[in-house]
């Protein structure tokens, strides 16, 4: 939840309020007790993300995350299990 700013027209006092986005503005001051409390424009209504980083990849669905892993091995070379020997075969002599 966001810190909103407050003012009050009336006496000039000025508060910080720890309040929900959807919860409407504050309209009586603590103080003077009159409906001229204002909420002021300011940065405490930001959001502000903090940690190491925030990928696209962070908030995928299940569904998604197995489709992606599907298609990753799709797309990976096959790799051969038997490899061709022959037993014919002998290194090349050096000429001198």
């Amino acid at each position: 939840m966001p810190t909103y700013d407050y003012l009050c027209e009336a006496c000039g006092h000025e508060l910080e309020i720890f309040q929900g986005i959807k919860e409407d503005p504050i309209k009586k001051c603590p103080e003077c007790k009159k409906n001229k409390l204002k909420r002021q424009f300011g940065t405490g209504a930001a959001i502000v993300f903090k940690g190491s980083g925030f990928y696209q990849t962070d908030y995928r669905s299940d569904s998604y995350k197995k489709g992606a892993q599907a298609d990753k091995k799709a797309s990976e070379p096959k790799k051969n299990s038997s490899k061709s020997k022959s037993s014919d075969s002998k290194p090349a002599k050096k000429s001198s």
